[in-house]
């Protein structure tokens, strides 16, 4: 992963909390023929007796389960706002341009949990993404009969996360003149482009603290 001491977070917490506000993952293993593979997941992520977890689920009989299944070392790739930046809203226009972006890349060991471990996650899940507590999506308040034969379909699992590695590119190397100039264009583009403004907005007084015109 690209690694450069001034794409990095502040601190944990800022990762964590990135990793909570980009829960649909993609998750990648390696199949018993050593072919990749990978599938798109959402999560809850969980801090327990000091050790970070991911707990999600996926449908049986796929290559992917196969895969978890058979080797449980995966890859989990979150991913945020992200844009092209022209070297053009450069204070010298002459040099390459680039994109911004922020991931966060959590390497860790899964494996599968029973049916009640996959009945608890469903009811967490849902009661984490529904916008009301008396939801009547809520896995508690749907049919017993249907839900157990959804969980046939089903299992889930829990990656202890063992490294985490981060890149939140997002100019700061650039000088202060540049760095506005690139949110300036920015805030005039698409939503995805205005989403990354307003990171660098907020971000602003952590690349330039006491208003520095050049970047930590």
């Amino acid at each position: 992963m690209y690694d450069l001491p001034h794409f990095k977070a502040v601190d944990n917490a800022e990762v964590l909390a990135f990793m909570k506000a980009h829960p649909f993952i993609i998750l990648c293993g390696i199949s018993a023929a050593g072919q990749p593979v990978a599938s798109h997941i959402p999560v809850l992520i969980e801090e327990r007796d000091g050790h970070l977890y991911l707990l999600g689920h996926t449908m049986k009989k796929q290559d992917h389960t196969r895969a978890f299944q058979n080797n449980p070392s995966v890859l989990a790739i979150f991913s945020g706002a992200h844009s092209y930046v022209s070297a053009s809203w450069y204070t010298d226009p002459k040099t390459a341009s680039t994109w911004n972006y922020q991931a966060v890349h959590a390497h860790g060991s899964l494996r599968f949990l029973d049916d009640d471990g996959l009945f608890d996650f469903l009811s967490r899940l849902t009661r984490h993404f529904e916008a009301r507590e008396d939801s009547p999506s809520l896995v508690h308040q749907l049919d017993e009969t249907y839900v157990r034969n959804m969980m046939k379909a089903i299992t889930a699992f829990e990656i202890e996360v063992t490294e985490i590695k981060h890149v939140f590119k997002m100019s700061q190397n650039r000088n202060e003149a540049g760095y506005d100039n690139i949110i300036s264009h920015l805030q005039k583009g698409s939503a995805e482009d205005m989403r990354v403004a307003e990171i660098m907005s907020k971000r602003k007084e952590k690349v330039f603290p006491n208003g520095d015109a050049e970047p930590i």
